[in-house]
């Protein structure tokens, strides 16, 4: 399984609107196939940064769901919002 990460900051202005953004496409997502959830968080110190984590049984799932039109609007619409460069990260848990 793969666990995506990925840290956003937006401007303040534009909290709102990424909220709605993603509960709107958030069952979108999970309709993807080898998701399975989809979650997001909210720095408690600066409400601006937000992380999204999302559950892939395998790598070449993210992947498609990352070349797919659906994503390739919703990224359009979302990246208008942010105030710094969004990082990702593709982890795995490590037992023990």
């Amino acid at each position: 399984m793969l666990i995506r990460i990925v840290k956003l900051t937006f401007k303040s202005e534009n909290i709102a609107s990424f909220k709605q953004i993603f509960e709107t496409t958030k069952p979108s997502i999970l309709a993807f196939e080898g998701c399975t959830l989809v979650e997001l968080y909210q720095d408690l110190k600066n409400p601006c940064i937000f992380f999204t984590y999302s559950f892939w049984e395998k790598e070449s799932d993210l992947e498609n769901y990352r070349q797919s039109d659906f994503f390739k609007g919703v990224w359009s619409n979302t990246k208008t919002l942010f105030s710094e460069k969004p990082e990702a990260w593709s982890v795995e848990k490590v037992d023990g």
